[in-house]
């Protein structure tokens, strides 16, 4: 693993600090670890590197696929549901025009263009009701382009 210097890291698309703990929206748990006790890492004092460490998840926890299509000013489906600590993975494309899916809670902006489906995922770790929407400028249509994520805690 490559060794970082305390402060912040890119990880899992979101900018964590490197001290242990949980990092809502990013889906990881994650602690610092002296490089010294890196195998084959550099032995100088106050570099650190990430480790990533198990999730707490229910046992029930799963993996939600979402196969999510913008086009026509809207998105399809308009409303996603999962459960608590599920970890979901969006497979997004369009069929028009370029089109972006925004779920501000989780840190998550990504675009896509009508050649180029993406796919990502994120660990569902809050329970509630988040919109989620297009935040391109292209058109006064995207602006209106709205969903929801409901993430529905575990009984």
């Amino acid at each position: 693993m490559t060794p970082f210097k305390p402060g912040l890291v890119l990880a899992g698309g979101a900018l964590v600090c490197i001290a242990g703990g949980v990092y809502p929206g990013s889906g990881l748990r994650l602690r610092a670890e002296p490089a010294a006790a890196c195998p084959g890492g550099p032995s100088a004092a106050g570099v650190w590197r990430a480790v990533a460490l198990a999730s707490p998840q229910s046992q029930d926890a799963a993996l939600r696929t979402v196969k999510l299509t913008a086009k026509r000013y809207r998105f399809d489906p308009p409303r996603i549901e999962v459960f608590v600590d599920d970890l979901v993975r969006i497979e997004l494309q369009t069929e028009d025009i370029a089109h972006s899916l925004t779920i501000d809670t989780y840190r998550i902006s990504k675009r896509v263009g009508p050649a180029t489906p993406i796919t990502f995922e994120f660990r569902a770790d809050q329970a509630g009701t988040f919109p989620y929407y297009c935040n391109l400028q292209i058109d006064d249509g995207c602006r209106q382009m709205r969903g929801e994520l409901i993430v529905k805690p575990r009984k």
